[in-house]
């Protein structure tokens, strides 16, 4: 079994679903792997990582509405250190994930038609995200 990892360094826009799809193909391509399986960890605790929809954007913005009235930014948190968009993007975290997996067969990701993978960002401003990229599996 051979291993390879990477680090994505991702800029986000504040409050959107962020689409990373491609840059993690590249990276599965550039490993070596045929067959194996791609685990993607974003290491941060107020934005997520999800698997969604990638053809009709109105998905997103749904999701991102649904997400606002459901964990509302004007709650009655304690933690406030970092700005009343803090803890709101912590329950949300909590609520998705901060990883996900995902088959590799012939050198891709094993992805729907319509899957895409996202960065979620929870906080109202742009921030710097890592994803770690880590691939396994059988070699060409």
């Amino acid at each position: 079994m051979n291993h390879y990892q990477q680090i994505l360094q991702i800029k986000t826009n504040g409050k959107s679903l962020q689409k990373v799809t491609s840059q993690v193909q590249k990276i599965v391509a550039e490993s070596g792997i045929d067959m194996g399986l791609c685990t993607l960890f974003l290491r941060h605790t107020s934005a997520s990582l999800v698997i969604q929809e990638n053809a009709d954007p109105d998905v997103l913005r749904d999701l991102e509405n649904f997400f606002s009235k459901l964990v509302p930014e004007a709650g009655n948190y304690i933690h406030s250190a970092e700005g009343p968009d803090d803890m709101p993007a912590h329950i949300r975290t909590a609520l998705t994930h901060t990883s996900e997996h995902i088959p590799i067969s012939r050198g891709r990701l094993v992805l729907g038609t319509w899957q895409g993978i996202y960065i979620w960002e929870h906080r109202r401003y742009a921030h710097h995200r890592e994803l770690v990229v880590h691939v396994s599996g059988m070699s060409r």
